[in-house]
């Protein structure tokens, strides 16, 4: 067991993915000399050469389409968006040709390409460089949608990406880079479609993903105090979701509050919400609640504190959801 950052989780994955296997080869923008803007690639081209950890031109549908001539034959690309908002002119290619591949040729054809997408708020950074586009993958047949939030996980989670067979967004929380873990380098760990149990409890289902994990887990805490039980439940797969688990937990409490960063419209949450209705409704004590970011652009790093959903609002929104005094209601049932 070695205590990493997920940052360097997340390098230590990639290396022993190069090391494993010579068909894996690493494409991005300033990944190779400079070892990435997070230094999450930093070393890598050193000792594995630059034909195997590419740096790139500025071009993102580029660097995809390139990926694809790479999977067609026989490599295992792993490209890395350099943040979240640049992932937008690689659209297309995501969309109408990564996911589409394997069902176009009747299966003759694999797409084993992951791409890299360090994602969310927190660092106060500029237009372009804080979103969280997750849910328009999410909608896409034919991608795998996942993202981390230990570094445990993002070195393992992103090992059996790489692996697979299918394309694999891989979303990173950038504000979580920093945060220090022990990972063992030879666990497999959970499969990486399966939900994890962080913490167990009796009153309240806190779903939530990525960046806001770290988040529940202090909201889990700050209500215990009160006298409030919630079962927090991370979903590390976002296409496919694990429902089955999330079910066994919402059955078990009869509460369910969804929280993450994007936009409440047509975001994870509403899937959640609604699938979960559809399958526990005679389990379930009140309507499922939302907290997520709002229905606006990302706004400038001087309004993100007001943005991102934290202790307060998602602690708010289990008020809601026990019937107890809230910032919308403002009345106790």
């Amino acid at each position: 067991m070695t205590e990493l950052t997920l940052a360097k989780a997340l390098g230590s994955g990639l290396r022993r993915a190069l090391s494993d296997d010579d068909k894996v080869v690493l494409l991005g923008e300033d990944i190779g000399t400079l070892g990435g803007v997070f230094r999450v690639t930093d070393g890598l081209q050193r000792d594995f050469g630059t034909e195997r950890v590419i740096d790139t031109p500025l071009a993102e549908a580029g660097i995809i389409g390139m990926a694809v001539g790479l999977a067609f034959r026989g490599y295992r690309p792993v490209c890395e968006i350099q943040f979240d908002g640049f992932i937008y002119p690689g659209f297309d290619q995501i969309v109408a040709q990564v996911a589409k591949l394997h069902y176009r040729t009747a299966g003759k054809v694999r797409m084993p390409l992951t791409i890299r997408v360090p994602y969310g708020g927190g660092i106060g950074a500029v237009e372009h460089h804080s979103e969280s586009p997750e849910a328009y993958f999410a909608h896409t047949a034919g991608l795998r949608v996942v993202t981390c939030s230990t570094p445990q996980d993002a070195h393992s989670m992103l090992r059996e990406a790489i692996a697979s067979d299918d394309p694999v967004l891989f979303f990173e929380p950038k504000r979580r880079y920093w945060t220090k873990g022990e990972v063992d380098e030879d666990a497999d760990g959970l499969p990486m479609g399966k939900a994890r149990v962080v913490t167990e409890g009796s009153d309240v289902t806190l779903v939530t993903y990525g960046p806001l994990v770290a988040t529940a887990i202090d909201a889990a805490v700050a209500a215990s105090d009160d006298g409030i039980s919630l079962e927090v439940i991370d979903l590390r797969s976002l296409s496919p979701v694990d429902f089955d688990t999330v079910a066994a937990s919402v059955q078990k409490t009869g509460r369910l509050v969804i929280t993450h960063e994007a936009s409440e419209s047509g975001g994870l949450g509403a899937e959640i919400a609604a699938t979960l209705t559809d399958r526990c409704f005679y389990y379930l004590e009140a309507a499922p609640v939302r907290i997520t970011g709002f229905d606006v652009p990302y706004p400038a790093a001087k309004l993100e504190d007001h943005f991102l959903p934290d202790l307060d609002r998602i602690l708010d929104g289990v008020d809601r959801a026990l019937g107890r005094v809230n910032s919308l209601t403002g009345w106790s049932a």
